[in-house]
């Protein structure tokens, strides 16, 4: 919002020594915050004043051009009373015009300096200015040449800057949304009131005597009384269009940001900026019977002043007569009733509209206009007679119009809701000494009536909507007490709860993987149909029930990942294309497995009831926490040292093994067939019978669509059912002194046979005596027939509090085998 000074300080006296600097941060601190100050005549320096024309001699030129050579009086200002000579191109005026001359050694706006030159066959000494030149178009000074001042302007040699309003301060304002009164030069100077001080005499422009309403104005319908509670219609007649914008209606419209149109705009737009009341003007004789004020049907149309048709929702306001709409109600006309060249007669229309639907209204149909950007916030209800009398005022005074006697109102202005709120309140929130007599006095400042002690009962004045509650009012009395006068002080915080058994567990997952040598990434959870396709998930796949987003970032990737491995093998590949021959990568995030449910629209203003907000979690999509690792290249580096080691499917398993052993979980696997793996080194991970999700190599048709080598291994778990299994609390290990017995078992067993059915088996059958177990040798071959391998085991015994005595240990590895052989089939090698 910009305000010129000048305006402002017509509804408000400031005292005099309050500086433009010191007014505007007063105002920031009570929440109006400046944005900037500017000034029309800014960027000019130098001798600008009032020159009366004595002489024009009109000299054609050779290139066909007539120019004017010109002596002007321009008093003492050019230090010698002499008549200025000045070349000048343009022919609106004469000898005895006053004009607006800057003299050599002034600069005008985009820095073009005056200067004594020759030309034409004369020494030209000055310029005589346009409003271009100036930078005043769009005022009512412009127009197709030269400025012609009025006679009465002043004498010859007077500085012109007051005059043409080029030394008038304009202030320009951020608003708040829920300030709408400030949007007007009578919220601001109220602001001016409540927030400077010495401030007094404010003088409401809305305050007026209106005539009352009568049967004789023109007859308003209103069908939806809660989207229009009040509706003033007047009508002047006899108006001259032809008649000009005054000249400080013009300038300070154009001051405010907004554009000089015609008489009856400007009149308009000028009772707006003053009040904030949107005022809308019909062309009276095209309006054909009564006005109604109704919700649009489905299927209507209207072509509104920017000349666009628009297709009316249901949810529109519009105002109709017997010809049909004629305009969007609160935020644009139609052409049908449009104010033209032609226009006698006005209909003035200032009525209040519901700013919910104003709002809707405006985004609707992508309409962004001065009147809309009222409306939708909230205008005061009780001044529409007003500002309709004032718009009639100024048509009578400047348009040549009469006034007629009918007045018609519809309806009353809502009333605003009483709040009740601590007296103390203010001083329990901001921390500052507020007694209640203070905010009492703060909350009256603004225009609230207050009644009661202790327990304070408060009506906010009508051009306050943004009041609604305890908060809003207390929020008033510390802006006006001072925002810079809260204490610097900190709350004290209560004591932490720490991390959460869940969050403990995901750090130490991260720990665990990052310890087998993997590196944390953090990939993009968005996925297309093409990257299933390149993982050989199958077309049934659940995986490929994914949750498709109603505006993604990429119409190649719609949907919401179900598999954290999309994200994380593109990562690798892209390491690969960077030339990274050896390492691993690691994620943890969340999928979002979709319910298959759509999610309700609940009410917004009331609290959802228990039904609607447990149909609301049903719809929500599951979103497990997901680990995904990838491994490419060596597990252990070649070098001097020797031959490396590549990763194979066992590095993947291994490292889930030890992201479940941080939370005392034992992992078991079996072999399954699961994409993207490859068939027969795919594991399924299991713990405590539940599933947890797979690992292996990586199928060689996905790693060559990828771009990763061959042998790449993968593992993707769910850490929840981790979670949920977790020991968090586990014994230590006990340390035995004593010996150790060692027992080695070679085990022939059928080659499908996974090697960790037999080690558990070995396990669970030797006992608490055995300490550990270790697989050191897989053999195949005649020797142990065919469709057969042979599983060597290192089995080490120790009792924690003395020797084991001879045959403890065997029999403890006999009792193994036994179970071993029970289990799996399992024939002990000679």
């Amino acid at each position: 919002m910009k305000a010129p000074l000048s305006w402002i300080k017509e509804y408000v006296d400031v005292p005099a020594d309050v500086t433009t600097e010191e007014l505007t941060r007063r105002l920031t601190m009570t929440g109006l915050k400046l944005e900037a100050i500017t000034s029309p005549g800014a960027e000019i320096t130098g001798p600008l004043v009032i020159g009366k024309v004595l002489t024009q001699d009109k000299e054609p030129q050779k290139n066909g051009k007539v120019i004017n050579w010109c002596t002007v009086d321009v008093g003492d200002a050019n230090g010698t009373g002499e008549p200025q000579g000045i070349i000048c191109g343009a022919h609106n005026f004469g000898p005895g015009d006053h004009v607006v001359v800057v003299l050599p050694g002034g600069v005008l706006p985009g820095g073009f300096a005056i200067s004594e030159r020759k030309t034409y066959g004369h020494l030209s000494a000055g310029m005589i200015c346009s409003a271009a030149e100036l930078g005043l178009g769009g005022t009512a000074w412009e127009n197709d040449g030269i400025i012609v001042l009025p006679a009465d302007a002043g004498a010859p040699g007077t500085d012109v800057r007051a005059l043409l309003g080029l030394d008038e301060e304009i202030i320009e304002f951020e608003i708040n949304p829920d300030r709408a009164y400030a949007l007007s030069l009578r919220g601001i100077a109220r602001e001016v009131l409540v927030s400077v001080e010495g401030a007094s005499n404010f003088r409401d422009p809305a305050q007026r005597a209106t005539p009352a309403a009568d049967d004789a104005g023109h007859p308003v319908r209103v069908e939806d009384a809660d989207g229009c509670p009040v509706f003033v219609a007047r009508t002047v007649t006899g108006f001259d269009p032809s008649a000009p914008t005054p000249g400080f209606i013009a300038e300070r419209i154009t001051a405010a940001g907004m554009r000089s149109v015609s008489l009856a705009v400007d009149i308009t737009n000028y009772v707006m900026l003053e009040t904030g009341r949107p005022i809308h003007g019909y062309d009276a004789a095209k309006v054909q019977g009564t006005l109604v004020v109704r919700r649009a049907a489905a299927g209507e149309r209207l072509t509104t002043l920017d000349g666009v048709k628009r297709e009316l929702s249901v949810e529109d306001l519009v105002v109709v007569d017997d010809s049909g709409i004629i305009g969007l109600g609160g935020v644009m006309g139609g052409e049908t009733t449009e104010i033209g060249d032609s226009t006698t007669s006005i209909l003035v229309e200032a009525a209040h509209w519901d700013a919910v639907s104003m709002f809707r209204t405006g985004k609707r149909h992508k309409i962004s206009s001065e009147a809309g950007k009222r409306n939708e916030r909230g205008v005061d209800p009780t001044i529409c007679e007003a500002a309709a009398d004032r718009v009639v005022e100024l048509l009578v005074a400047h348009g040549g119009a009469s006034a007629e006697p009918g007045v018609t109102v519809v309806g009353t202005a809502p009333a605003m809701p009483t709040i009740t709120v601590a007296g103390d309140k203010a001083a329990r929130v901001s921390g500052m000494e507020i007694s209640e007599e203070t905010a009492v006095e703060a909350l009256r400042a603004v225009g609230c009536e207050v009644t009661g002690s202790g327990t304070l009962s408060v009506t906010p004045p009508p051009w306050r909507p943004d009041l609604t509650d305890p908060q809003d009012t207390t929020e008033e009395v510390i802006r006006l007490v001072g925002y810079d006068r809260v204490p610097s002080v900190l709350p004290i915080p209560p004591a932490g709860g720490g991390l959460t058994f869940a969050q403990q567990l995901r750090r130490r997952f991260g720990r665990a993987v990052a310890a087998e040598g993997f590196v944390e990434v953090i990939t993009f959870p968005f996925v297309g149909e093409a990257d299933f396709d390149l993982l050989g998930i199958g077309a049934d796949d659940e995986r490929r029930n994914a949750l498709r987003l109603e505006n993604p970032l990429s119409s190649e990737a719609p949907l919401m990942t179900t598999t954290v491995l999309p994200g994380l093998l593109r990562t690798a590949a892209r390491n690969v294309g960077y030339g990274n021959a050896s390492f691993g990568l690691f994620e943890t995030t969340t999928v979002t497995l979709p319910t298959g449910g759509a999610a309700p629209i609940l009410p917004v203003d009331r609290r959802p009831s228990e039904d609607e907000l447990a149909a609301l979690n049903a719809a929500i999509p599951h979103q497990p926490l997901r680990l995904a690792l990838v491994a490419v290249g060596e597990a252990d580096l070649s070098g001097w040292w020797g031959e490396g080691r590549t990763v194979t499917w066992a590095d993947a398993v291994d490292a889930v093994r030890a992201v479940a052993d941080s939370v005392g979980l034992r992992v078991s696997a079996r072999g399954v067939e699961y994409a993207p793996w490859h068939p027969g080194r795919c594991a399924e991970l299991s713990v405590d019978g539940a599933v947890i999700g797979h690992a292996g190599e990586l199928h060689p048709k996905v790693c060559t669509a990828l771009g990763l080598p061959r042998g790449s291994v993968a593992a993707e778990v769910d850490l929840d059912v981790l979670i949920e299994h977790a020991i968090l609390l586990r014994p230590a290990a006990m340390v035995s002194t004593q010996p150790v017995a060692k027992e080695d078992v070679a085990l022939i067993v059928d080659a499908a046979t996974p090697a960790i059915a037999v080690e558990e088996a070995l396990r669970e059958g030797a006992g608490e005596l055995l300490e550990s177990i270790r697989l050191f040798d897989v053999f195949t071959g005649e020797q142990v027939g065919e469709g057969k391998k042979s599983l060597a085991f290192a089995l080490r015994f120790r009792a924690f509090d003395r020797t084991l005595k001879e045959g403890e240990s065997g029999a403890a590895r006999d009792a193994a085998v036994a179970l071993a052989t029970e289990r799996t089939g399992a024939v002990q090698r000679a």
